[in-house]
């Protein structure tokens, strides 16, 4: 008896003639999670990845874990491969499942008979499968409608399978089949929430902060890193651009209205983001707004920072609260790094009354007290670059 994985895609089934190439980038993402724990051999055969290992002190336990941060994964086991033969497959479900059964009441056996030519019909399989384990664990009673567990059994082209416990997967899209895009990131809850729903749709992430030294501090930055750092997980690697923005800041704290101030910064921070983005082939902008969070988040507001891009913004987080944007902040463990007390540049100069209606022509007037290119072409030529490699 050998253990194995097996990992069900989900809704890549769905996909038509280009789903081998989707499936094709979900074997690479996995391989490259697994890597350090062991030799294994990975193989695709009717929506199902198998993952066999081929080395006895191979990780499991570190696999799974793993492998619930890969996106394009709907759920997976783990499972015993035996011989296509009914006395090994009822020994192997007596031995393998025998501390899962050991702890619950009731259960039910479902068989799927992938290869016709074994000689038990599937409900076959079942009621003798079933009838063994009654045998052997007095205590369990069968109950087909709302069993504790499922017991599964499926035998295919090459080996039976015996499993038992569905672990649910991160689901969406294997990263690198959406293409790539920026996410503006602050130290904040929402950016990086919306950098890990944009990454579960099977994008590529690089990331651009702005940085205000002395406004800022350096641990407002190590912040950052250490938000990408666990996006990365389910991502993979992040490219981070971090832009110095002083300079900037206090050009629109000496010269603009104050109300304007954060609709001004907002502009200035998607012209630079879309600069960076286009150099590094970035199809689309990223930022974790929702509508009327804050003043600058109102509809009139976010067409007004649109309007100086010509690049797609996506906003994944346009139509979440508060409450269910810091629960998917828990889910992935963000939301105890963004609540350190290290503030970044949005709260800087923030007015006391901004204005939440306004205008173009205004904001433009506004900004030709600036001059808006030399400005910005000097915050991209000052941005540093570093590589958020993913870690476990």
């Amino acid at each position: 008896m050998q253990e194995i994985i097996l990992i069900k895609n989900g809704e890549l089934a769905l996909k038509g003639l280009n789903r081998s190439t989707f499936e094709s980038v979900l074997v690479k993402n996995i391989k490259r999670r697994m890597q350090g724990l062991g030799a294994f051999v990975i193989s695709r055969s009717q929506s199902t990845v198998t993952i066999e290992p081929t080395d006895e002190n191979f990780d499991m336990d570190e696999a799974v874990e793993r492998l619930s941060k890969v996106f394009g994964i709907a759920g997976f086991q783990r499972a015993a491969a035996v011989e296509k033969d009914m006395a090994a497959i009822v020994s192997a479900a007596k031995e393998y499942l025998a501390d899962t059964l050991s702890e619950i009441s009731t259960f039910k056996v479902e068989a799927k008979r992938s290869d016709k030519n074994f000689p038990l019909t599937s409900p076959e399989i079942s009621r003798e499968v079933g009838g063994a384990l009654l045998s052997a664990f007095g205590h369990l009673k069968v109950d087909v409608h709302n069993p504790d567990r499922v017991v599964t059994v499926e035998v295919r082209e090459k080996k039976a399978y015996i499993r038992c416990n569905q672990i649910k997967g991160a689901g969406g899209m294997p990263v690198g089949t959406g293409g790539k895009a920026a996410l503006l990131i602050s130290g904040g809850i929402d950016s990086p929430v919306a950098g890990w729903m944009m990454a579960k749709r099977g994008i590529v992430l690089d990331a651009v902060h702005f940085a205000s030294p002395p406004f800022t501090s350096p641990q407002a930055e190590m912040k950052v890193h250490d938000l990408l750092r666990q996006v990365a997980k389910y991502s993979g690697d992040i490219g981070l651009y971090t832009v110095p923005f002083t300079e900037i800041q206090t050009q629109i704290r000496d010269n603009c209205p104050e109300e304007l101030f954060t609709l001004i910064m907002r502009r200035f921070m998607m012209r630079i983001a879309e600069r960076i983005a286009r150099r590094e082939d970035c199809a689309a902008l990223i930022t974790g707004e929702s509508v009327g969070q804050v003043a600058s988040q109102t509809m009139l507001s976010l067409g007004c920072t649109d309007a100086v891009v010509g690049l797609p913004v996506f906003r994944p987080l346009i139509g979440m609260d508060k409450d269910e944007i810091i629960l998917r902040a828990r889910q992935i463990d963000t939301f105890s790094i963004s609540i350190q007390p290290y503030e970044d540049c949005c709260t800087v100069f923030t007015p006391k009354h901004p204005k939440t209606r306004p205008q173009i022509p205004f904001l433009e007037h506004a900004e030709s007290a600036l001059d808006v290119e030399a400005l910005v072409e000097r915050a991209v030529a000052g941005t540093r670059f570093e590589l958020i490699k993913t870690t476990f």
